[in-house]
């Protein structure tokens, strides 16, 4: 089942001295050698019931066939787990992930943005699914320091060309970098930049997989706006990809390959996938594959040192109250940081914390959720040869099953 077909789903605290590409909490770190941490995370919704509970909504009417207005979201969260005071204010969302994000200290902050930030009217029609925030509302991403919002998923087209538009200039002058989507082409191809508070870049590609429900005639060309869009996994594409990153990597650069790919549910992932994500840490000089689309964690691979997430799950969302699929805990989620070192991109340390969504917004898993988490990363990363352990610091931490290692 595809993301479209699941339930027909101040400027900012930081905005102020966001600067392009960089975490502001990292503004003077002196140590240029220590290793990069990357802040990585699933899907982040903001559109919809999200965009509701903040300042400046949306018009709220939505085009699905089940839920008509947007507010609906709020108010099944409500039914679950209690009333949720509006308008919230815009570090709302990130909940207990702030302080985490604070005590950990990123390098760098990535997520798949599935939002068009946008007035555009214009919905897509027969998508079934329009997820759309309001651009006075972009203080919830700065309130969480992002760096990067990957756009090349099956939602940055929601509200059609008119919207995508306005969402990529929105976010880069709230200093937010884009990556997998733009005007052509080529602006759609091109990296993010994060400069690592001085200590080195971090490089990201975007690229979104017709797998995941983007619609081919979304694909960018060099006189159309679009997503970077793969038509296939081949060895030709690697090849593609390769090329670019090699042109573009400097000598302690870290390069992430930022993919929408593969269905909502499910723990398995396609051969194909596996083949392509290892080529491009093969061939392509790629550190980490950040995959994304599945609405809960998937299986984590470390192949040559690089981590491999095929997916991370979502991060926040407004799915709180919608029922199905409840084996999987959609509610649960997890902030990855991937230590790497600067001089050779080389995992150090991979490890994630639990939370769980309520009240549409994040808090810290209980004991019993991290320990339920762990059994199932540990269970399907046994065929990727991962092991997933309880970390000192209550995160979970992944390891090459051959390693004895702990923290």
């Amino acid at each position: 089942m595809e993301r479209r077909d699941f339930l027909m789903g101040a400027a900012g605290v930081l905005g102020a001295t966001a600067l392009r590409g960089r975490t502001p909490a990292l503004e003077g770190n002196g140590n240029p050698s220590a290793p990069l941490t990357l802040f990585l995370c699933g899907d982040v919704m903001t559109g919809r019931g999200i965009d509701q509970l903040l300042a400046r909504p949306s018009e709220p009417t939505l085009h699905e066939s089940y839920v008509r207005d947007a507010r609906r979201y709020v108010e099944l969260a409500e039914e679950v787990n209690g009333p949720i005071e509006r308008p919230v204010g815009p570090g709302y969302i990130w909940g207990d992930a702030l302080a985490e994000l604070e005590r950990q200290r990123p390098d760098a902050r990535i997520v798949n943005l599935e939002t068009a930030v946008t007035r555009s009217s214009d919905f897509w029609r027969g998508k079934g699914i329009n997820y759309r925030m309001h651009p006075a509302n972009i203080g919830c991403l700065t309130a969480g320091g992002i760096g990067c919002c990957v756009l090349a998923n099956n939602h940055v087209l929601d509200w059609g060309y008119a919207g995508l538009a306005e969402t990529v200039p929105t976010l880069r002058r709230a200093g937010l970098e884009t990556a997998g989507a733009g005007r052509n082409l080529t602006e759609a191809a091109a990296p993010a930049i994060l400069e690592a508070g001085g200590r080195g870049r971090v490089v990201v590609y975007a690229f979104g997989s017709p797998t995941s429900g983007i619609p081919d005639e979304w694909a960018a060309a060099e006189e159309r706006p679009g997503v970077h869009l793969l038509t296939d996994l081949s060895e030709a594409t690697v090849r593609r990809i390769a090329t670019r990153v090699t042109g573009e990597k400097r000598p302690g650069d870290v390069v992430v390959a930022s993919i929408h790919w593969g269905g909502n549910w499910g723990y398995t992932m396609s051969a194909d996938q596996r083949r392509f994500a290892r080529r491009l840490v093969e061939a392509a000089a790629v550190d980490v594959v950040h995959g994304h689309s599945s609405h809960h964690p998937l299986g984590v691979e470390i192949y040559r040192g690089r981590p491999i997430l095929y997916g991370c799950g979502d991060f926040i969302n407004d799915y709180e109250g919608i029922r199905g699929h409840e084996e999987f805990r959609g509610d649960l989620v997890l902030a990855y940081f991937a230590r790497l070192e600067r001089s050779s991109g080389r995992l150090v340390r991979l490890a994630a914390t639990p939370f769980r969504s309520r009240r549409l917004r994040l808090e810290r898993a209980t004991s019993g959720e991290a320990t339920w988490l762990r059994g199932i990363l540990d269970r399907e990363g046994a065929a990727l040869g991962t092991r997933v352990e309880r970390g000192a610091d209550e995160t979970l931490v992944f390891y090459p099953r051959e390693s004895g290692g702990k923290d």
